[in-house]
């Protein structure tokens, strides 16, 4: 294992996160392979394979419309490897007079500088989903 090879794929994915974090898509989707895989689990409104950037925009523009632009993600742990990016995360979000937090596993998978697959695994997906629907 290249540490530094892991080193540039925890910087990849934090500076994705940091863009995110300020509005800046474009630079999101420069840390994205363009035929990206983003699967988000469950049954909710949410839930499906995204593939590429348009699909993952579209994403993107969905929850942020569902939660009023109130949808956040706090990292707790970044662990990387020469192929792989866990990171530990909470996310929330409001809805009208709803709340919602939960803790999350963001699994990315590393290819040629770019990130081929975002795995996402939910602390509490029934509760998730009923949030989003």
């Amino acid at each position: 294992m290249s540490s530094s090879r892991a080193e540039e794929n925890r910087r990849l994915i934090e500076g994705a996160y940091a863009a995110f974090a300020r509005g800046d898509v474009a630079a999101v989707l420069r840390a994205l392979h363009p035929r990206i895989l983003w699967h988000v689990p469950g049954r909710g409104p949410l839930s499906r394979n995204y593939m590429g950037h348009d699909e993952v925009v579209g994403f993107f523009k969905r929850f942020q419309e569902l939660s009023g632009g109130t949808f956040h993600i706090r990292i707790d742990d970044v662990l990387a490897n020469e192929n792989r990016v866990i990171v530990l995360v909470t996310e929330s979000a409001k809805r009208g007079p709803r709340s919602w937090s939960s803790p999350q596993i963001h699994a990315w998978t590393i290819e040629d500088g770019k990130a081929s697959v975002f795995w996402q695994f939910q602390g509490d997906q029934q509760t998730e989903d009923e949030f989003w629907s």
